[in-house]
């Protein structure tokens, strides 16, 4: 099992509250699968760059103009996309951990995803195909904190949607969600009785993750 882990909090994993979900998660997930390929890819130390107009030139011409050559600056706005969707499309599962800043994704994040959800990179786009998955991931696990208390379907919660439908757009639909809730002791007496209750969900997961099938789905053959 290939695992590709994308984190996205600039604090040290005793004042993270998210990163304390991943310990729990990694650590079950690689006592019951020590066999398993682990990359790392923290985005406070390997920050994706912005959308440019180079790279959107590069991800997207190709799809609308047939024929479309990149240019060498357009060839290169493609190197960080590259990199990641290399190691995106390797994985069989991919682990996601953040906290909830205003209500959504950290900038950090939405760059990186705004990134690796590239044409001809993790997926390829046409009228005739539509969308079709480069990668094979089966699965999504959301590692999360925030310092407010959402249900499930709260308007205010933008974070969980925009992770589920953009990666839903490549055919990824099995996302696992770890929630530590309730994270600001300022408004919560319970901080520690909830981050203690994700911190046992995170391992529960982990439990899932390990018993995820890969084998491979096999292609319908065409229509005589």
């Amino acid at each position: 099992m290939n695992v590709m882990h994308v984190c996205a909090n600039p604090k040290p994993t005793e004042e993270s509250v998210s990163k304390q979900l991943a310990a729990a998660f990694f650590g079950k997930l690689i006592e019951l699968k020590p066999e398993i390929e682990l990359v790392n890819v923290d985005l406070y130390d390997e920050k994706p760059p912005f959308y440019s107009f180079e790279l959107y030139r590069a991800a997207w011409n190709p799809v609308f103009q047939e024929g479309y050559e990149l240019s060498k600056v357009e060839e290169m706005s493609m190197n960080y996309a590259s990199k990641q969707a290399e190691m995106f499309n390797d994985a069989d599962v991919l682990v996601l951990t953040m906290p909830m800043w205003n209500y959504g994704v950290p900038a950090i994040m939405k760059a990186w995803i705004d990134q690796i959800l590239c044409p001809g990179l993790t997926f390829t786009m046409s009228k005739e195909d539509g969308v079709k998955p480069l990668h094979k991931i089966k699965s999504i696990v959301l590692l999360v904190s925030s310092g407010g208390v959402y249900k499930e379907d709260d308007d205010r919660d933008a974070l969980s949607r925009q992770i589920r439908h953009a990666f839903e757009f490549i055919g990824i639909d099995d996302l696992e969600i770890v929630w530590a809730e309730g994270q600001s002791p300022l408004f919560f007496n319970d901080c520690e009785e909830s981050k203690a209750m994700a911190l046992e969900a995170a391992a529960e997961i982990a439990e899932d993750t390990a018993e995820i099938d890969l084998t491979p789905v096999a292609e319908e053959a065409p229509a005589e």
